[in-house]
Parts: structure tokens; C-alpha cells; sequence
């Protein structure tokens, strides 16, 4: 075999060898958790656009009874999956991710809209320190569960989605326990892993100044857009595409 044959040989090789390193280290797992007051269903658009571009989407519908019980509910689902994972997490979901994402197979984190806690703080003790506008939430007969009023619900939480949207989305949200929202977060995964945040600018839900200030602390690649706090559902290509950018980088 000449030198010409051997470099030839050699390059092809290397190429091969460099798109199998590309290939295994893509993060093609997208783990979404959602928020307080909603469920998985409105991740729907978002899931089918991620899907049609090769990531493998799971939904963690997590019962919102403790946060122990949703962290334990994202580990089950994180344990389903083979090979590196992206958390995404949306409002409450920011808190389950924060603490989920210490799962050695977590590559990063998406904040979505969501509360980014540090060790020590709950999401009562960060949403007080600056409110958002007033939403119509109430409590259960019991009193250990609250609700986002479904009267209320559109412009509370889904202002820039079409009416029977919104009303759907009232429906089928998953009640949240007073327990949830009082616990405090462990050490933040955030500190040793890449995070990535989404800031709603017309988030009635969450202050995004708020939403802000946590991503700053994290380190967290901020991207802005105009939008409800179900940006999720208004926004999902926008947010598909972020999702997309957070996993391609996670597995460099």
C-alpha cells in the first residue's frame, strides 16, 4: 500500500472514529417535569417537535404530594433511560430538577419559566422575596392542597394561549401540596452541571426579575421570551429550540 493509500486510509479512520465520539456523546434523552397547577399534557407540542428531530422525550408526571415524592418520581423515569439525560423542568418542576439533576446521568438542566433554588430555599420563600402578579389560587376543603381558581386560570397563567387551550390546561392540573411548596431544596445540581433558563417576560406566575436573578447566580445561559407563564405551550418551538441547543451542548 503506497503513502497516498495509507493517508487516505488513515483519514478515514479518523473521521470515522471522531462522528462515533460526536454520535455517542449527543444527549438524545429529554426529561421534562412539569409545574404546580398543570400536568404533562400541555408539553405536548413541544414533545412532538423534539421527537421529530431524533430526542427520545419522557414526561414525569409527578404527584406534587412532597418534593421528596416528585424527586423520587423523576429518578424513576431518569432511570429509564439509556444513556445521558437533559432535565427540563417548568415552575415548580425547577425545584424537582434542581435537586433530580445530581443523577450521575443528567448531562444539564432546563429551566423553563421555573424556580431555581439554592440549598436551603423553598419555592414559598423565593416567591415572596419578589412577588408576581396576584393569582387566584385557593385551598382544597382539607386544606393541604391548592388550586389555581379555572375562572381565573387563563389570565393567571395562560394569558397568550387560545381560550379552549387554557381552559383545558385549568382542567387537568394536578392540585399541589402546601408540603411542596415549603420544602427546602438540597445542595443544587446546578453548581456542578450546565443549566440553561427561560425567562417568561410577561409571567404572571413567577416575577421574571426573579426568574432572573436565579439564573444569574446559577451560571445559567439566559434566553428571554415574550410570553405567559405557559410559554411552554404558547412558545413551544421557541422552546423546543432551546431544549435543542441545552442537549447538543450538554453532550460536548
Amino acid at each position: 500500500m503506497n503513502r497516498r493509500l495509507l493517508f487516505t486510509a488513515a483519514l478515514a479512520f479518523a473521521t470515522t472514529v471522531i462522528a462515533f465520539a460526536a454520535e455517542a456523546a449527543a444527549v438524545k434523552n429529554i426529561v421534562i417535569v412539569h409545574g404546580a397547577l398543570a400536568d404533562g399534557s400541555g408539553w405536548r407540542k413541544a414533545t412532538e417537535i423534539l421527537q421529530k428531530r431524533g430526542f427520545n422525550v419522557s414526561i414525569v408526571q409527578e404527584p406534587i404530594t412532597s418534593l421528596d415524592d416528585d424527586v423520587a418520581a423523576t429518578k424513576r423515569v431518569l432511570d429509564l433511560q439509556d444513556g445521558p439525560s437533559l432535565l427540563v423542568g417548568h415552575s415548580y418542576g425547577g425545584m424537582v430538577i434542581t435537586e433530580a439533576g445530581n443523577n450521575p446521568n443528567v448531562a444539564g438542566l432546563v429551566y423553563v419559566a421555573a424556580f431555581q433554588p439554592d440549598k436551603g430555599e423553598s419555592l414559598l420563600s423565593l416567591a415572596s422575596s419578589k412577588p408576581a402578579g396576584s393569582m387566584d389560587i385557593k385551598e382544597t376543603k382539607d386544606g393541604k392542597y391548592l388550586y389555581l381558581d379555572p375562572a381565573a386560570f387563563a389570565a393567571d397563567f395562560a394569558a397568550d394561549l387560545p381560550k379552549a387551550e387554557a381552559d383545558f390546561l385549568a382542567r387537568s392540573q394536578v392540585f399541589a401540596s402546601k408540603q411542596a411548596f415549603s420544602a427546602k431544596s438540597a445542595e443544587p445540581a446546578w453548581r456542578t452541571k450546565p443549566s440553561w433558563s427561560i425567562v417568561a417576560t410577561e409571567d404572571r406566575a413567577i416575577n421574571p426579575d426573579l426568574e432572573r436573578e436565579m439564573a444569574k447566580r446559577a451560571g445559567s445561559e439566559v434566553t428571554e421570551i415574550k410570553a405567559s407563564h405557559a410559554v411552554f405551550a404558547s412558545q413551544a418551538e421557541k422552546v423546543a429550540d432551546i431544549i435543542e441547543k441545552a442537549a447538543r451542548k450538554a453532550g460536548e
